[in-house]
Formats: C-alpha cells, sequence, structure tokens
C-alpha cells in the first residue's frame, strides 16, 4: 500500500475504531464470548496490528480468510465488523483522490484484505484450537441432544 493512504488510514484511526465498534454493536452475537462490551477491549491492539502489518508491506502469499467449523468463534464478528470498518474508511480516503490510479486503489485493497485475513486466521484459529465444538459431529454442534 502507498505510503500517503497507510498515512491517511493511520489519520482515520479514531474513526475507524469508533465505526467498528459500532458495526460490532448490530453483528449477532451468538455466544457469550462475543459481548461487544468485551470485544472492545481488543480493538487498540488489533488496529495497532493491522497498521504494523501495512507498514512492514505486502505478504508473498495470499492469505485465505479464516473459518470457524462450529460457527460459535466470537472473532468472526469482531473481524467481520472490522474488515467493514477498515474497507469503509479506505472507500472515503480514495473518494478524496481523484487522480488515484485504478491499480493502486485494488493494490490497497488487496493488501488491507491480506492483512486483515492474516491476523482474523491467526485469532480465530488460535481460538478455534481450544473450541469444545470443532470435533464433535454436526448433531451435536447445534446444541441438540444425539439421536439414540
Amino acid at each position: 500500500m502507498k505510503i500517503d493512504l497507510e498515512n491517511a488510514l493511520r489519520a482515520r484511526r479514531a474513526q475507524i475504531r469508533a465505526r467498528w465498534l459500532e458495526i460490532l454493536f448490530v453483528e449477532p452475537v451468538n455466544t457469550p464470548l462475543g459481548n461487544p462490551s468485551t470485544l472492545v477491549f481488543l480493538l487498540d491492539e488489533t488496529l495497532d496490528a493491522v497498521f504494523a502489518a501495512l507498514h512492514r508491506g505486502p505478504f508473498t502469499r495470499p492469505v485465505i480468510a479464516p473459518e470457524c467449523a462450529c460457527g460459535r468463534n466470537p472473532y468472526l464478528s469482531y473481524f467481520r465488523a472490522g474488515t467493514q470498518a477498515l474497507f469503509e474508511a479506505l472507500v472515503l480516503i480514495q473518494a478524496e483522490i481523484p487522480d488515484l490510479d485504478p491499480g493502486e486503489r485494488d493494490t490497497a485493497f488487496m493488501e488491507l484484505r491480506g492483512v486483515i485475513n492474516r491476523l482474523a486466521r491467526q485469532e480465530i484459529d488460535g481460538f478455534g484450537s481450544l473450541c469444545k465444538q470443532r470435533d464433535r459431529p454436526p448433531s451435536e454442534k447445534s446444541g441438540d441432544l444425539p439421536r439414540l
């Protein structure tokens, strides 16, 4: 990502944080660990990690979006909200640059998505390794009693 776009994102950090929290509070919560009032304490550290990774430069390999077998991982909604907040900010920044090259625009989005996916994968996979739902048969994951 070009340094001017990166700096513009950094300059909007407070707005990105506020928007992330706003989106997080409207995301469905399917586990007590996904409570937005709890996840709010992760925002500053995650934004630090996003900006540090952007500053280091692009990753050599694309990072696939993380998945969760049971769908109850609290980081799923957290990173969905963060992705939306960061992308909205990038769109607004790019709209202010009338002569922005379309290739640079697309590259900025790809790099930002890669950074978010890498962070999300680390957190979602880490949390998932502790999940008691991940190795259960699908009929038991929903909370239903197993069929006899």
